[in-house]
């Protein structure tokens, strides 16, 4: 456990020299999170009584979710582990005398925490400066900011769980960019990073729930803007949970297969 620690720490720090590329990606994330929030508005202002959430609650949603980006999004995936496998140098990864899962596990969460943290705290600290109801809002008490956190952790091994999924099916490809392209686009879609799971139509959202990219964005930001509590939020981190340990095994299973016949690429 503790090399694995030490893989955690040393991909942690390397993240956060990365200064000058976060900054550049605020401007975005701010520009992005003011027209979600202002197009939503137009939507509620037409017919309140139809629209899922509060505006407080879903403006608190949208700046969070900029806020943690990287950190519960297929497109924090780790650059450096599709550059190894293309390259051919995952070759030396292999030789190494631990588990490459574990391994890349460790790093990878290292790399989607250090990229947030540099990140998250302008974001919050000028998102929270905002008049409602257009501002981050505080959440309701103390124990819904603890199950937040709880909830956090949880989407942090869900999501990190799928992006290994993603790195040991490229073992096989030749170029990683299609495979990538697909695992982020129906994860942003189901997770409710473009449209908030509450806004699906009734039926279907069930049914997206109970899939693992629910697992990850949604329950978190629902939870600290107060749109999910009581039995619903208990089951949604339930699954998060269940969610966790069955993809966990399946990369686990992956990488046993996937290593056994392994095709490094460049030689």
């Amino acid at each position: 456990m503790r090399k694995y620690l030490a893989f955690f720490r040393t991909r942690f720090n390397m993240g956060l020299q990365y200064r000058v590329a976060a900054i550049a990606g605020l401007a975005c994330q701010f520009f992005w999170g003011a027209m979600a929030i202002l197009a939503f508005k137009a939507f509620h202002d037409t017919d309140p009584s139809s629209f899922p959430m509060s505006l407080p609650a879903m403006s608190s949603y949208i700046w969070l979710q900029q806020a943690l980006l990287t950190l519960l999004t297929m497109g924090g995936m780790d650059n450096e582990f599709f550059s190894v496998i293309e390259s051919g140098n995952v070759a030396y990864e292999l030789c190494r005398p631990v588990d490459v899962y574990a391994m890349w596990y460790s790093r990878s969460a290292a790399a989607r925490v250090s990229n947030a943290l540099l990140r998250c705290v302008p974001v919050i600290v000028i998102s929270a400066l905002l008049p409602a109801p257009y501002g981050l809002s505080a959440p309701p008490d103390l124990l819904t900011f603890l199950t937040f956190l709880l909830s956090l952790v949880l989407a942090l091994a869900v999501i990190n769980a799928m992006g290994m999924i993603v790195y040991m099916i490229t073992f096989h490809t030749i170029t990683p960019r299609g495979v990538r392209l697909i695992a982020v686009n129906i994860c942003d879609f189901f997770s409710g990073d473009i449209i908030p799971l509450p806004f699906f139509p009734a039926g279907f959202k069930e049914f997206v729930e109970l899939l693992p990219f629910s697992a990850t964005a949604n329950v978190p930001l629902r939870i600290y803007s107060g749109d999910l509590h009581g039995p619903e939020m208990v089951k949604l981190m339930l699954l998060q949970v269940f969610w966790a340990a069955v993809l966990i095994a399946v990369g686990k299973l992956i990488e046993c297969r996937e290593l056994r016949r392994v095709t490094v690429q460049g030689g």
